[in-house]
């Protein structure tokens, strides 16, 4: 078994599900998947069906493929909260860029036209 390729599995597992991915998708088959919305349940089930194809290829072993697959469920525990972290982080940074309040000074200016500013620009996307 690779270790970058568990490595990608868990990060792939994780983001998809905390990115929201995988709640659009139950969103439109209508149906909840517990096993896949969990990231640690679907970090294990991906290692441990990665493992089994490696049993089956070039004979490693039963406990090493349940330990791997242990292991990544528990770093998707630790990747799920550096990610969130990171989402607070860029929440703060967008707070102190794009401020909610607006410059009545640059409302004024030019008969209520406001030209580049950036609730325009906002407004448009």
């Amino acid at each position: 078994m690779e270790w970058l390729d568990i490595a990608s599995i868990v990060f792939v597992c994780v983001t998809m599900n905390h990115l929201g991915l995988i709640g659009a998708i139950e969103g439109v088959i209508r149906h909840r998947i517990p096993i896949v919305n969990c990231p640690k349940c679907l970090s294990f089930w991906t290692t441990m069906v990665y493992g089994c194809y490696g049993i089956a290829r070039n004979g490693t072993q039963v406990m090493s493929v349940l330990a791997i697959s242990f292991l990544a469920s528990y770093a998707a525990i630790w990747l799920e909260l550096a990610e969130g972290f990171i989402d607070t982080l860029y929440m703060k940074l967008y707070g102190k860029i794009y401020t909610t309040s607006t410059d009545t000074s640059a409302s004024d200016a030019e008969g209520g036209d406001s030209d580049g500013t950036v609730s325009d620009v906002r407004q448009n996307c």
